[in-house]
């Protein structure tokens, strides 16, 4: 008795091939990286769909007619998003790598021509790093009580790494100086 294999709903695709289906238009990409990364360096043309606020059905409204490839920095956010647009076992498609394979690649990007300013994750760094020596001078001058403070800062740090997932880097991108205009593309409608 022969076993059968499912197939897998997602379908990876190498940036060359992307970049083909893109050239053709028979394709749209979707950027489900939040809206602090997207301002910083983007594909061009992407479409954006925050993974954050990820709405399948909206997506396929805003593209009926077109084989959907998803991405986002490295490829982990982007496949969880195929599988999330996945239904009814119909194939769908994600940039294998992310925006980083497609530049690995030699494709451009487009980075805006505004003021330069320290990225989101450079900020994560700062204020973590910040948050720990702060725990730990508390700690050796005022109480060890406030040693629990660079413990917490090192709890997040080992979950965002392990998870992609990063609750300080999500707070500020929300900040006043990370905040995104409206003027890029979107698939809400």
């Amino acid at each position: 008795m022969a076993e059968t294999q499912q197939k897998s709903p997602v379908t990876n695709l190498a940036p060359e091939e992307v970049s083909r289906w893109l050239d053709d238009g028979g394709a749209v990409l979707v950027d489900v990286r939040e809206p602090f990364e997207h301002a910083e360096e983007r594909i061009a043309d992407a479409k954006h769909a925050p993974l954050s606020k990820f709405d399948p059905d909206a997506v396929r409204a805003a593209h009926p007619d077109s084989k959907v490839v998803f991405h986002c920095r490295s490829g982990k956010r982007s496949a969880d998003a195929a599988s999330r647009f996945a239904r009814d076992g119909e194939t769908t498609y994600h940039l294998a790598g992310g925006i980083e394979a497609w530049k690995a690649a030699g494709h451009p990007t487009v980075r805006p021509a505004k003021a330069a300013r320290i990225p989101v994750m450079r900020q994560v760094q700062i204020a973590a790093g910040s948050l720990v020596t702060l725990g730990v001078v508390l700690g050796l001058l005022v109480s060890p009580w406030f040693l629990a403070l660079s413990a917490f800062v090192g709890c997040g740090l080992m979950f965002a790494g392990a998870t992609g997932w990063c609750g300080m880097a999500l707070f500020l991108g929300k900040m006043p100086w990370n905040r995104v205009s409206a003027s890029g593309a979107s698939c809400a409608a």
